[in-house]
């Protein structure tokens, strides 16, 4: 098991008001207004987030980042549409998702968002290629295109020759980039990540979300990644930084 690593921000990152791109005729890619959430354990209610505003610009790798149990992952999956905010609102490239129905959410989902987990999520009966091309023919796409699709994606992260190998014939570092392709299929708007390089050593975490940051400038992507690690705070285009389920800082890091 890969031991946790907290985080204890620097000066630079703490009571800094993130800044943001306040032009009028520019939506965020993603916005979070006034969002909170509580989980009720028997007759005890954990506030998991309070009143959090946050806003990522498009095309803009973004980071949030704080200790265990600030609320990062809570957050990401309400941004994603997987939890419903107890109060508050979220939209995605202009879309109030919070009122949507379920079905019209799943395909809003399915259409516009890339999803990278902490744990790979790869299919263990499925070769590479396979898993990266199931991502585009749930979205419609035919066997055939849906795998030179897939190829492209795996020459795109590296893993051409790899192609044909199972899950468990990948090291973490291969089965991550496979995860990335897979994220990357269908060209969707937005990637959300949850600790991606939280199963990886040093070396080949800095080595994924490089390879991250490069796939999604290159195709117009935005991301936004939880994490704790700050060894990959230099790949990213704004910090944001959570404790105690509100946010306490941040940082313009293209300025």
């Amino acid at each position: 098991m890969t031991a946790q690593i907290d985080f204890n921000p620097p000066s630079k990152f703490r009571h800094t008001k993130v800044q943001e791109n306040n032009a009028p005729d520019v939506l965020p890619a993603i916005a979070a207004h006034d969002v909170s959430m509580s989980f009720q354990t028997g007759k005890q209610t954990f506030q998991a987030l309070q009143q959090v505003n946050l806003k990522v610009s498009r095309g803009d790798v973004h980071l949030l980042m704080g200790p265990s149990g600030s609320g990062k992952t809570t957050l990401l999956s309400i941004l994603a549409g997987i939890l419903t905010p107890t109060e508050g609102r979220v939209e995605l490239l202009g879309q109030e998702i919070t009122r949507l129905s379920r079905s019209k959410l799943a395909q809003f989902r399915l259409n516009h968002i890339g999803f990278i987990f902490q744990g790979f999520n790869l299919f263990p009966a499925l070769n590479a290629l396979e898993n990266v091309a199931l991502a585009l023919t749930v979205k419609g796409v035919s066997e055939r295109t849906a795998r030179l699709e897939a190829m492209n994606l795996l020459e795109q992260v590296g893993l051409a020759d790899r192609a044909k190998n199972m899950p468990k014939e990948m090291s973490g570092g291969q089965k991550q980039r496979v995860a990335i392709a897979r994220a990357l299929a269908g060209q969707p708007p937005l990637i959300m990540a949850d600790e991606p390089t939280a199963a990886l050593d040093s070396h080949n975490g800095h080595a994924v979300i490089e390879l991250l940051r490069r796939l999604a400038k290159e195709n117009d992507h935005t991301v936004l990644m939880v994490t704790h690690d700050p060894r990959i705070v230099d790949v990213a285009d704004q910090v944001t930084y959570l404790e105690d389920g509100m946010i306490k800082g941040g940082k313009n890091l293209k300025l």
